[in-house]
């Protein structure tokens, strides 16, 4: 398991107040904001949130210390985490944190293993599942939902994938 999350991603500056653009990865994209101070993945700096305002498909976020229109464009695509430990435990249930999934195995629904996961991404149009296949060959991408991904189990560190028809016929 991951010990740092990451929770949200800094994009363009938003006018010259220093004020950015942050897209969340939370559950409820809000709460990004409740967090308390977010961290660089090595954590060597800190960033708190004070003032966090929904836009069209991202929010408008002010950062303390931020405050012209360099300072906040030298923050552009930085990813902001935190520690696994200040988010609410997830129990027994369907949901996990995506960084879970992350080097897990990759199966058939038979069982036959076909690489592991790399990374999950979304590039605007839902999330994605990239694959690396088991001995060598390119990373395969596929969407990552519950008719491609139809199980998780992180008991037993794999996910079964359904690989999508036009995808195994373009294989054969």
């Amino acid at each position: 398991m991951a010990d740092r999350i990451c929770v949200a991603r800094i994009g363009a500056a938003h006018g010259v107040r220093g004020e950015v653009k942050l897209w969340s990865f939370t559950e409820d994209p809000a709460a990004v904001a409740g967090y308390g101070p977010l961290e660089t993945q090595d954590g060597t700096q800190r960033f708190e949130i004070e003032a966090l305002r929904p836009a069209k498909d991202h929010f408008v976020a002010r950062i303390a210390g931020i405050s012209d229109r360099d300072a906040a464009e030298r923050l552009r695509n930085l990813e902001l985490f935190i520690p696994r430990m200040r988010l609410p435990e997830i129990g027994e249930t369907d949901i996990f944190y995506h960084a879970d999934l992350v080097g897990l195995d990759v199966v058939t629904p038979d069982g036959t293993q076909i690489g592991t996961v790399r990374a999950l991404h979304n590039f605007g149009a839902g999330d994605i599942i990239e694959i690396m296949p088991a001995g060598s060959g390119e990373p395969v991408m596929l969407p990552f939902n519950e008719v491609t991904v139809p199980k998780i189990d992180l008991k037993a560190k794999q996910i079964v994938v359904v690989r999508p028809v036009e995808i195994e016929t373009r294989d054969e």
